[in-house]
This record gives C-alpha cells, sequence and structure tokens, in this order.
C-alpha cells in the first residue's frame, strides 16, 4: 500500500459521501487548474533545420523547400505551404517524403520562374505521438521585400476543441486506473467484494467514463489535429481520415477492448459474486485473472502504441515498459481508491484485504520505480535536460509526489498493523452487534392470538430494524481507531495521488527534454550568427568625371550572419560629398550565391545606410560598391571582406 497522513483527530466522516464528495472535489480543482492555464500541446516532433534556412536570402528561387524533423510526422496534402510576396501558393503540389533512412525530412516543390521577395513557409502535421504540431518561416528570393502574407494562427490543438480533448485524455486515464485498479483489488485482495455494491458502482463508474472519453477522442480527433472547429467532428469524411491515422487506429482497438471488459465486469460482479462453492470460484478467479490482464495490457497498449514510447529511441523496448508503468499505475491507483470506498462505504473489509493490498502496492511501486527510470533516461537524456526544460521539471515534480506517497506508505503500514491485531474482533463486533447493542424496535402490543398479523406494519418494523442495524455497525466501525486511523490516512494518500496522476498526464503531452534539447541544439546552429565582428572598410574611387574622385568608407554591423546595418559615407576633397547614385552587392563566388543587391537610403549630406540586410551565411563575401557621380560618369570597386 502507499501512504497516509498520521492522526489526524477524531473521524471526521460522518455522512456517507463526505469522502467522495471531497475526493471529487479535490479532482475537479486540480483539473480545473491544469485547463485553465494549459497551453495548446507542446510540440513533440520539432522543426531542427530548412533549405532555405529561416530568414535566409538566395539569389534565385529554389526548386524545392525540404524541412527536416526531429522525430517522424504525419503529412497531408496541405502540410506544406509556400506562399509568394502576395500571398498566392508557390508550392505546386503534396509534399514528398526525402527521409530514406537518415533524418526525417520532406520536401514540397515550386513552381518556376518565381519573382524575387520574401516568401513565407507554413506547415502543420501530426506528430508520431499524436500531438499535432506546426509553425512558419520566411526566406527571401533576391532581396527582402513586402510581404501580404497573414496566416491564421491556427487552432489546431487548442481552442475549446483542445480543451476538450484534453478534458477526455484525463477521463481516460482516470477510468482506466479505476477500471483496472478495482477490478485488480477486487480479484487478489478482497474476493467477498464482488458482491458489494459500492465497488461495483466504482468499477462500472470507470468502464463508462474511459469508454465515453474515447469515443469522445474520436470524434474530436479530426478537429484536434485540423481546422480546431468543433462542427468538423461531425464530418464524416475527416472521421475517415482520423480512423486511417495511428492514433485513429489505436483509439478504435481501445473501444474494442472495452467491449470485451464489459463481459469481464459482467462476469465479476455478476456469476462469480454469487459462487459459494470454494472450488469453482477459485478455477472461476483463475480464469477471470488471465482474461482480466490480457485485456489491461492490450488497453494500456493502446496509449503505448500512439504516444511517447511508439517514437524515438528504443520504441521496441520502450512500448513494453510503458504498459508495464501504466499497468502498475492502475493497480496501485486504482487499488488504492477501491480500497477508500472499502473502507468508508462497505461494513466488512477484513485486515487481511488491506494486507493483501499492502503486498499488491509494494509490487506496483518496484514496478514503477523501474520503468520510471527507463523512461526518464529515454526522455530526458541529460542532467541539464532534467532541470532546463518542462518535461524534466515536471518529471522531478512526479518524483517528488512519489517520494511523498512513499514516506506516508510508513504510517499507513502502523495502521495496517493496528487493524491486522484487532481486524478480527472489529469484524465480529460489527456482525453481533446486530443482536446485542442498541433498543429493539417497538413491538404493537396486543392479544397475538386473536389479531391477524398486519403486513403493512410488519414491513415497517423491518425497516426500523434494517435502520439500528446499519446505525449499530457504523457506529461500531466508526469506534475501531485502528480503522479509522487507516481511513485518514488512505484519504490522504488517494489526495495526493490524484495529484500525482494530473502530472502523470500532463507529462504525456509534454515535449520531452531529449527532444527539447535537440531541436534547441539544431536552432541554435542554425539561427545563431557565426563569429565575427564589425566589418570597416575604405576605398578610393574616381569615375573619371568632373569631381569624379573621392573614398567611400563603409562600415557593416554587426559583420555576421543574419541581419546587418550597413552605413556609407563618402568623403571628397573637401569634406562629405553628395552624389547622385550608390548601389552595393554582396556575391559569395563559392556558394554561387548573389549577387545580392542592397539600395541604401540617403541619410545625411554624404551619408547613406540601409537597415536588415540578410547575410545567409559566412564565407568570404566579394562586395562591390557602385558610384555614380554625374549621367554618364560611374565606377563599380570591390573588395573581398570574411564576414561570420
Amino acid at each position: 500500500m502507499t501512504a497516509t497522513a498520521p492522526h489526524f483527530g477524531p473521524s471526521p466522516i460522518r455522512r456517507p459521501l463526505t469522502a467522495a464528495a471531497l475526493l471529487a472535489m479535490l479532482i475537479s480543482l486540480l483539473l480545473g487548474l491544469v485547463l485553465a492555464g494549459a497551453s495548446p500541446a507542446s510540440a513533440h516532433a520539432a522543426l531542427t533545420g530548412s533549405d532555405p534556412q529561416d530568414g535566409s536570402v538566395v539569389a534565385t528561387a529554389p526548386e524545392e523547400v525540404t524541412l527536416t524533423f526531429s522525430e517522424e510526422i504525419a503529412v497531408g496534402g496541405d502540410s506544406i505551404r509556400v506562399l509568394g510576396p502576395d500571398g498566392e501558393r508557390a508550392d505546386t503540389g503534396e509534399p514528398r517524403d526525402l527521409t530514406d533512412g537518415g533524418p526525417v525530412r520532406y520536401g514540397v516543390a515550386l513552381h518556376s520562374g518565381l519573382p524575387d521577395g520574401t516568401y513565407t513557409v507554413a506547415w502543420q502535421a501530426v506528430s508520431a505521438d499524436s500531438h499535432p504540431v506546426a509553425g512558419a518561416f520566411t526566406f527571401s528570393v533576391g532581396a527582402p521585400s513586402e510581404t501580404t502574407v497573414t496566416l491564421d494562427s491556427g487552432n489546431a490543438g487548442g481552442g475549446l476543441v483542445g480543451t476538450l480533448y484534453d478534458i477526455a485524455r484525463y477521463a481516460a486515464y482516470a477510468g482506466f486506473i479505476l477500471l483496472a485498479g478495482g477490478s485488480a483489488f477486487v480479484l487478489a485482495c478482497w474476493q467477498r467484494g464482488a458482491g458489494a455494491r459500492p465497488l461495483q458502482r466504482l468499477v462500472v463508474r470507470g468502464w463508462i467514463t474511459i469508454t465515453a472519453a474515447t469515443l469522445v477522442m474520436l470524434l474530436l480527433r479530426n478537429p484536434y489535429t485540423g481546422s480546431g472547429k468543433l462542427a468538423d467532428a461531425f464530418d464524416l469524411d475527416g472521421l475517415q481520415a482520423a480512423l486511417d491515422t495511428k492514433p485513429g487506429a489505436a483509439l478504435v482497438s481501445r473501444l474494442l477492448l472495452l467491449g470485451a471488459s464489459a463481459l469481464f465486469v459482467a462476469v465479476l460482479f455478476g456469476a462469480y459474486a454469487k459462487r459459494e462453492d470454494e472450488k469453482e470460484k477459485q478455477d472461476l478467479t483463475f480464469g477471470l485473472a488471465i482474461g482480466g490482464t490480457v485485456i489491461a495490457v492490450g488497453i494500456a497498449g493502446t496509449w503505448a502504441l500512439a504516444e511517447h514510447a511508439s517514437t524515438g529511441i528504443q520504441p521496441g523496448i520502450a512500448m513494453p515498459v510503458d504498459v508495464a508503468h501504466l499497468l502498475a499505475v492502475a493497480t496501485w491507483l486504482g487499488g488504492l481508491v477501491a480500497l477508500l470506498v472499502a473502507l468508508y462505504r462497505t461494513p466488512h473489509i477484513t485486515a487481511d484485504a488491506v494486507r493483501r493490498f499492502s503486498r499488491m502496492a509494494f509490487g506496483s511501486v518496484v514496478v514503477l520505480v523501474g520503468t520510471g527510470l527507463y523512461q526518464s533516461w529515454r526522455q530526458v537524456g541529460s542532467w541539464s535536460a532534467l532541470t532546463g526544460t518542462r518535461y524534466g521539471q515536471l518529471l522531478l515534480i512526479k518524483v517528488g509526489l512519489v517520494a511523498v506517497l512513499l514516506a506516508v506508505a510508513w504510517f499507513s503500514r502502523r495502521w495496517t498493523g493496528r487493524l491486522a491485531e484487532g481486524g478480527e474482533q472489529t469484524v465480529s463486533a460489527v456482525e453481533d452487534s446486530e443482536g446485542t447493542d442498541g433498543p429493539e424496535a417497538p413491538e404493537i402490543a396486543g392479544p397475538a392470538e386473536t389479531s391477524e398479523p398486519d403486513p403493512q406494519r410488519a414491513v415497517q418494523l423491518a425497516r426500523q430494524r434494517a435502520a439500528l442495524t446499519a446505525t449499530r455497525q457504523k457506529r461500531a466501525r466508526d469506534s475501531d481507531p485502528g480503522r479509522s486511523g487507516l481511513r485518514r490516512s488512505v484519504l490522504t494518500e488517494t489526495g495526493i495521488a490524484v495529484v500525482l496522476l494530473v502530472v502523470t498526464t500532463i507529462l504525456t503531452s509534454t515535449e520531452p527534454g531529449r527532444t527539447e534539447e535537440e531541436a534547441a541544439r539544431a536552432t541554435a546552429a542554425v539561427t545563431a550568427p557565426a563569429a565575427g565582428g564589425e566589418v570597416n572598410l575604405s576605398l578610393p574611387f574616381d569615375t573619371g568625371g568632373a569631381d569624379g574622385k573621392g573614398t567611400v568608407r563603409l562600415d557593416i554591423t554587426p559583420g555576421r550572419t543574419g541581419a546587418n546595418d550597413v552605413h556609407l559615407w563618402i568623403d571628397g576633397p573637401d569634406g562629405p560629398m553628395d552624389v547622385p547614385e550608390v548601389k552595393l552587392a554582396f556575391t559569395l563566388e563559392s556558394k554561387d550565391i548573389g549577387p545580392l543587391p542592397v539600395v541604401p537610403d540617403h541619410l545625411a549630406a554624404g551619408h547613406w545606410t540601409a537597415s536588415g540586410v540578410q547575410i545567409p551565411m559566412a564565407g568570404d563575401w566579394k562586395l562591390a560598391v557602385t558610384v555614380r557621380t554625374s549621367d554618364i560618369d560611374q565606377t563599380t570597386i570591390d573588395k573581398n571582406v570574411k564576414i561570420g
């Protein structure tokens, strides 16, 4: 078992629904806080590179645009769009998969004869772990220009649809935990509990929750990864497209397995609960355990198939490890909730049942630790990612919560020991109190030998006796300090477990630390300016005409790849010199880039400037400066400069 708090004074439970209401309020509060501050699902497949690069300037229009991603993605016909300066489509068709065993790359061909200017590349896809990803960047042909492109911010993974999908995802996890953990508690810890109505309701509600949540996720899958419009949930073509994807197939498989689990639940709380013969019940227990395990493994596998475990490094190991991890979570936390319900709502839970759950929970924790260590290494990858990424920080919170649960478990085991010492006496006292404790129901006096029995009065007396019996049973249960202490500790433990479940579910929609760091390094390699410094030049010129001699002084700041500011001064024999026209051009002959023209603006007498001059890559650039001093007198001077 896990944890609980020590003593909190007299038992605060006075009404049967208090514990359930408190737990429901805690779950609602946590879900509200999480969803209120939640943003759309983090990008799990990150863009790590492109050709042309973001912000680059190329001399001629490329034949195609390629994008490189950190992991596999699913694309459609409009997943990559290239828009010209006028906002019109510049690409020719559907994206092509260029991976070929290397990095994940997709390309889209461009029309021929594209004009110069700034082009916008917008992309949207679904990562291998089922989450929608999107982004945009620009590049320029010839020189940057104004653009009329206005991209839709997009609601894929966000908005109302994203919120509803997230709620359904949380509900699916919670329902599976109640279904699998509650069933495991009955079969492995307290078989008499199969006939207890509160436990039956708990497991059935878990089944209803996960089934409804799965149906909602399947309907919302198309708008969640596409338009973001709720009305598209009823688009049959979109639903068919969603069914053809790996996440859609996983959801359909889950529904089929839930159909089998409905039969399992019916047998568990029907024929099994009514079975009296010990041998027959033992055989049925074995059959239900095997069948239930197969179904639970299959349902857990639908998560492993469509989320983190199915992508990244070592998926063949990660997927079964993920299944084992989820089953351990369900056995531990679902069993904990079942124990809480049994302690508060059933009269005959025994010390042996509590001890068996304690052993089952300990085994689940061992599995959780082992599988969790592997998952942490696989998803985080480095110590820096553990503290420097959101995934790593959430993982630290999760580890802290588990540590708190294990610490509180020590107190729970103490209460379990006390219940074990007096548990049988407690049960006996509850059962014996029916005839020894409290006043009897009033009888109607009269000559029994002459009066006929009143059926209506007999029913009334039976109800009174039943009410008195229930009151005595509850008083006997509440008077047992071992049981009361254990109930308080399990309630505290369940509250912590709910927080743990919320954090765990958030982790499934957070970009793994390893992927986030790899994407950051790739982005830094693409966007970081190369080493270099400000370029300062002084170039004498002579156009051959009157007043045609002078000197060009030129500063390029910061003198690195990316955007630069250019200041140009022309000095004549007598000071600053104005001329009719000055032009610049950059050419990187080794890469066949350029000339990239720059026309500076006249700022003051003898002073010109240009802002945002894009230098796409480092190298030895040839800088050509054209100076015209009259209608016919002009010269071009050039010099090689190292930029970056």
